[in-house]
């Protein structure tokens, strides 16, 4: 069999996505890491940039312990017991002391009875959401939502899908008044933070919606968070969406990839829930689980965000943020309120936005720019995020090369 006729279409498609400005094929590659000094951050230098350190402000590395000599001394010497790799899958053989501690103090960290992890939150979500609908299930979805609960969703068997505006609770309400008894159970399935924007979900106004109409579903109202950008990164001592709206979530999905500084993903819920997981979900059963060596660096990490060094991340992280942002409204760019990392700049053009990444490239700065189709025309934006490797520094220079942009 040929290739031909395929590589044709592929060809034509990638064409497409070119002219769209959303390819994302041609990676920036980081080829090392120039140290902190003279009260700036790190700077990373990139192939075929002969030499040059950037900024990083796109990184998810929101408290910068992926270079902490703990995190990585616990990583190199779970490697030398245990190995590089699993070898296998959980129920197998796959399963080492690292997974359970860390499981372990993840339930702990967010007051559950359990947790499970995955190889990504992109996974977790993937596995865990359509084990908890069925085809009697309403979901109920925000309209922001990430991609990996978009496809969650597809994968599941779903009787009703239905899209609420984003934030907008208002249309939450009517959705279940007007399903009320057509459904055995529901869904409700929302981002955390969200990734793009850095707004919150109000978990303090959706959850008393649920009370008021889950006595009209047989099964009940089940509210399931992805709260990636929030959990290491948000509230007071970094226990995210949950901690600021002070709400708790049935099942809450997160990542070890941001602010835990390595690969790997977990669920928490109840002692019978995760059970009922490990016994369903399909990329938690058929597929390898992160390292030993990554576990035990994760639960390092854990660990030192739990403690006082992590509260102090956390402020820092959180002045920066504030500094960030006041300085953004008095060079007269848009911005969102907002405490979170994520701080983004409205720029509502695809072409200023696009000439607004290049600009801050060549003042060695790496940002990402998000155009429409990616987002919505007139909702164009640089993402911008803080890490608690940065510094006033680096905010100021930042500031002082935004002011330059015409």
């Amino acid at each position: 069999m040929a290739l031909d006729k395929i590589e044709q279409l592929f060809s034509e498609q990638l064409l497409e996505k070119d002219k769209a400005g959303v390819a994302k094929r041609n990676e920036q590659i980081i080829t090392g890491i120039k140290a902190a000094a003279n009260g700036y951050g790190p700077r990373y230098y990139l192939a075929g940039e002969q030499g040059k350190a950037f900024l990083r402000m796109n990184s998810n590395s929101y408290l910068g312990l992926s270079n902490h000599s703990e995190v990585i001394n616990a990583e190199a010497k779970a490697a030398e017991l245990f190995g590089t790799g699993p070898g296998a899958v959980r129920f197998i053989s796959g399963t080492y002391q690292p997974h359970i501690d860390l499981e372990q103090k993840l339930a702990k960290f967010h007051d559950r009875e359990a947790a499970m992890l995955f190889s990504s939150a992109y996974a977790a979500m993937v596995a865990v959401l359509p084990q908890l609908i069925t085809e009697d299930t309403l979901v109920i979805s925000d309209g922001l939502n990430h991609n990996c609960i978009i496809n969650a969703i597809r994968l599941s068997k779903a009787a009703k899908k239905v899209l609420y505006a984003h934030l907008d609770f208002n249309e939450l309400k009517q959705i279940l008044k007007l399903n009320k008894g057509l459904f055995k159970r529901v869904c409700i399935v929302t981002d955390g933070v969200f990734s793009m924007r850095g707004d919150v979900a109000a978990l303090d106004e959706i959850s008393p919606i649920c009370q008021q109409y889950e006595s009209a579903y047989e099964q009940g109202i089940i509210i399931v968070v992805d709260d990636s950008h929030g959990v290491g990164a948000f509230g007071k001592t970094g226990r995210g969406t949950e901690e600021v709206t002070e709400t708790k979530a049935d099942v809450l999905i997160s990542t070890l990839g941001k602010a835990f500084a390595v690969n790997g993903g977990y669920v928490v819920s109840s002692a019978k829930v995760i059970a009922y997981l490990r016994e369903t979900a399909p990329l938690y059963i058929f597929s390898n689980p992160i390292t030993p060596a990554e576990a035990a660096a994760a639960l390092k990490a854990v660990q030192i965000l739990d403690s006082v060094e992590g509260r102090l991340k956390l402020e820092l992280l959180t002045n920066l943020s504030k500094q960030l942002r006041e300085g953004l409204q008095q060079a007269g760019y848009e911005t969102l309120p907002g405490e979170h990392p994520i701080v983004p700049i409205l720029i509502r053009d695809t072409n200023k936005t696009a000439s607004l990444v290049e600009f801050l490239f060549a003042s060695h700065i790496l940002a990402t720019g998000l155009n429409y189709p990616v987002v919505p025309k007139g909702q164009e934006e640089i993402r911008l995020q803080v890490s608690a490797d940065h510094t006033v520094k680096d905010i100021d220079y930042l500031l002082d090369c935004l002011s330059g942009f015409n």
